[in-house]
């Protein structure tokens, strides 16, 4: 491919669908892992991240985006939102930390992971106009610990 604007819309076709056949896989494997429900992997923010990294920002943006709407159309209004909360927290932590000297894959890859889950959690607080979504911070921090060393490893092996 010559033409450099279908090179992107070809890369960003290929790496949504990516998404969100990780996403599903993710929804496959939680369960059996004995997670919660709230709890992912985080698989297709990998896809992101790959976007973030090798592309353009703009394209990793648009990912972010299109899994919200993916979400809303396939779950409903509350996961398009709470997916567009966590992915825009994500991404603007990735790009803080792509400006810092010495950050390292781990931390990286946790940050983005502790970021969906709070950018999430707020989501979830407007949603219910309370804090009590806050209560499951500390679970969801936890996790979100756990989720970026298994995003870290997995990054490594895929990059």
């Amino acid at each position: 491919m010559r033409n450099p604007k279908a090179r992107e819309t070809a890369w960003t076709g290929m790496l949504f669908a990516l998404a969100i056949a990780l996403s599903w896989l993710e929804s496959m494997v939680s369960p059996l892992l004995g997670l919660m429900p709230a709890i992912k992997l985080g698989l297709s923010n990998i896809v992101v991240m790959y976007a973030l990294l090798f592309l353009r920002t703009r394209t990793a943006v648009l990912l972010v985006v299109l899994k919200a709407l993916f979400a809303f159309l396939t779950r409903g209004v509350t996961a398009g939102f709470l997916s567009l909360c966590g992915g825009a927290l994500a991404l603007a932590v990735y790009l803080l930390l792509l400006h810092l000297p010495g950050v390292s894959g781990y931390i990286f890859c946790t940050c983005g992971a502790l970021a969906h889950n709070l950018g999430q959690l707020m989501g979830a607080a407007i949603l219910l106009s309370s804090g009590m979504a806050l209560a499951y911070a500390p679970v969801l921090l936890a996790a979100g610990l756990i989720v970026g060393g298994i995003s870290c490893v997995m990054t490594k092996a895929l990059f």
